[in-house]
């Protein structure tokens, strides 16, 4: 039996290069992404979906339903702006069953100081 063992450099030996050079990349750090907590309901053909924002930046949200059958369209909901501490229930249907519900947010950035 013969064992071939294959070694390769790490950047983790002490005095290498990379940790003697200081990093000269600034990361800018991004800012919270306040996302409204939602869950979604299915009984049979409507979905239901359960917002609340309890951040302190707006969050615009809306459903999207994608319906099991190929002649059953697809729905998506008028989108909701929900600013903190709102609340709001969301619902779309299909005329059979459901295949996937989902919700897609697009939050806002707090405002300076708050």
């Amino acid at each position: 039996m013969t064992v071939l063992l294959w070694a390769t450099p790490t950047g983790s030996q002490t005095g290498s290069r990379q940790e003697r050079q200081s990093p000269r990349q600034h990361t800018r750090e991004q800012p919270p992404d306040y996302r409204a907590d939602c869950g979604t309901v299915i009984e049979g053909s409507e979905v239901t979906a359960y917002c609340h924002n309890p951040y302190p930046a707006a969050d615009r949200v809306q459903l999207h339903v994608e319906c099991a059958r190929w002649w059953d369209v697809d729905a998506d909901s008028e989108p909701v702006e929900l600013r903190p501490a709102g609340y709001a229930e969301l619902t779309q249907r299909c005329w059979k069953e459901i295949r996937a519900a989902w919700i897609s947010h697009q939050p806002q950035r707090a405002a300076a100081g708050t």
